[in-house]
């Protein structure tokens, strides 16, 4: 593998949107539907409905962002060598870029900054605060639990592919 940069971010950008852009959207939309719900935000499951829909299946604008942000970090902090090595592209090598990049997600730092990411989307996707905290609640859920996912994937847990 080349020790190009560029090259390695990306062949690292292509492993970690196969595995955290892929959503069932049938499924993404029933959880909205429940939470929103469960939460009081719509006790109505019509109006709950109507909510879900405002809520983009993918927020690819996001999660590039902090895709990125982990890049960024990851090729300040370790060796380029080492990152060429994790670069291939394999399924053990795209398990492991997978839970770095869940690990450094769920530092102290980047759950501020996802927090702080989801109240400003849910705000400027909403047509008020109560609406649009709802809208973050429910976003900053669904990240941890295709983290969870994820996670347990990786590890060999319910829902492996590999």
């Amino acid at each position: 593998m080349t020790i190009d940069p560029a090259a390695l971010r990306g062949s690292l950008l292509t492993m970690i949107r196969r595995r955290v852009l892929a959503q069932d959207e049938g499924r993404r939309r029933e959880a909205l539907v429940e939470y929103l719900t469960l939460t009081g935000a719509a006790k109505d499951p019509k109006l709950a409905a109507e909510l879900a829909g405002l809520v983009p299946p993918l927020l690819t604008g996001l999660y590039e962002k902090w895709i990125g942000m982990f890049l960024d970090r990851l090729m300040e902090t370790v060796a380029p060598e080492q990152i060429a090595i994790l670069a291939e592209d394999t399924p053990d090598n795209e398990a492991a870029v997978v839970l770095a990049y869940l690990m450094f997600l769920e530092s102290e730092r980047m759950e501020k900054q996802v927090q702080m990411d989801l109240e400003a989307y849910g705000l400027a996707h909403s047509g008020d605060a109560d609406q649009g905290g709802a809208v973050a609640g429910f976003l900053r859920s669904r990240v941890l639990d295709l983290a969870r996912e994820l996670n347990e994937k990786d590890k060999g847990g319910p829902g492996t592919t590999h």
